[in-house]
């Protein structure tokens, strides 16, 4: 579930905090926004893969808030909250996924995240292979296919190929592939990560100097082309 990107709303930063914590620990993006109005806005700009929404939030209420994120898309939502009477649990389950009340246990909170996450997968049917043109990734196999041809990657060139080619136009910048792939955070992991990118090209491109799969956004990071067919 490395490099799955979760929204956090709630307008205690404290608590916010914790909950990064122990999300980036386990290999996940975070994005921590205060307010619903800042959480829509992040919404337009970005892909979220799960949200965490505190139910009382200023401007827009967390259950206004997950309404509307549910109008375009079908990201999973778990409420977290310090309204624990039962009519406001059912309230808020005939909208969101989980309801959680504060104080809580992060935890189980994580490990409520990957079950809701691992159950999308299961809905969406798993995903066993990656195809797209001229490129095939083997999942279960660990193997890369171009054009046909078998081609040999270390872990960490596989790892960052299957991490980009699963979440196509999300662009990811040198720290945070650093921290999802390497588990750590560097003082040179920009160059380490320009150096396996620019290796994994030349296995995978046919002109590594003009790349058609994994592109660099100047001043960002990289990203898989979405402008390829997903065979």
């Amino acid at each position: 579930m490395a490099g799955k990107h979760i929204l956090v709303v709630d307008d205690e930063p404290e608590i916010s905090d914790i909950i990064r914590l122990y999300l980036t620990k386990e290999g996940f993006l975070v994005t921590t926004a205060t307010a619903g109005s800042q959480a829509i806005e992040l919404a337009r700009q970005q892909a979220f893969d799960l949200a965490i929404l505190d139910i009382i939030l200023p401007e827009i209420d967390g259950l206004s808030l997950a309404r509307q994120l549910r109008q375009t898309t079908d990201l999973p939502v778990i409420f977290l909250s310090c309204k624990s009477e039962e009519e406001d649990k059912i309230a808020g389950l005939g909208i969101a996924d989980d309801y959680v009340t504060k104080p809580f246990s992060p935890g189980e909170l994580v490990a409520r995240v990957k079950a809701h996450l691992r159950r999308k997968a299961r809905d969406n049917g798993g995903k066993h292979s990656i195809s797209y043109e001229g490129l095939e990734i083997d999942l279960p196999g660990c193997s890369v296919y171009v054009r046909g041809a078998v081609v040999s990657l270390s872990t960490t060139e596989f790892q960052l190929l299957t991490l980009l080619a699963c979440n196509p136009d999300r662009v990811y910048s040198a720290a945070q592939l650093f921290e999802i792939i390497w588990k750590a955070a560097g003082l040179d992991d920009a160059r380490t990560v320009a150096v396996h990118i620019s290796n994994l090209r030349k296995k995978i491109e046919t002109d590594p100097a003009n790349p058609k799969y994994i592109l660099t956004c100047r001043g960002f990071g990289y990203k898989f082309s979405k402008y390829l067919t997903n065979l």
